[in-house]
């Protein structure tokens, strides 16, 4: 396995997991009595700083249909963790526009490469056409320099 787990930072991870399920409006315990699940959803608020207890709540009370969806919420969460440790890893995010998204995604496909590719890519291009552009700029005023002095000897 290649994220460590940790017993007690998931214990948490799966208590926040579950307690927003429950606030949700999901059933997240196999009782099928209101009653009983009322009880065992109490029990769950009241242990959330008990690792070793919302673990055995978790074993004894969750219901089954939430096993699969849990172990990939903590298998996502644990990646996450642990690739938020090192700068390279560590997920960023930028705030686009639909509409540039949009053109960012058919530039990407055009390209054939991720959306950080193609970013990297125009920006690049930019910078190249700015240098392109400097460089015609400043010919032409050589040129115009010249063509000035030429005239008047």
């Amino acid at each position: 396995m290649k994220y460590q787990q940790l017993e007690n930072l998931e214990a948490g991870w799966k208590w926040t997991y579950l307690v927003k399920k429950w606030k949700e409006g999901e059933a997240i315990t196999s009782f099928i009595d209101q009653s009983e699940a009322d009880v065992a959803i109490k029990i769950l608020l009241d242990i959330e700083h008990e690792p070793t207890k919302v673990i055995e709540w978790i074993n004894n009370n969750m219901a089954n249909s939430l096993e699969n969806k849990l172990k990939q919420a903590i298998r996502a969460k644990r990646k996450r963790h642990f690739n938020s440790e090192q700068t390279h890893t560590k997920k960023k995010s930028i705030d686009l526009d639909f509409r540039v998204w949009e053109k960012l995604a058919e530039k990407s496909q055009e390209l054939g490469s991720t959306l950080s590719d193609t970013i990297e890519y125009l920006i690049s291009e930019s910078s190249r056409i700015e240098q392109v552009n400097q460089t015609v700029l400043n010919s032409k005023n050589d040129l115009t320099q010249q063509l000035n002095s030429d005239s008047f000897e």
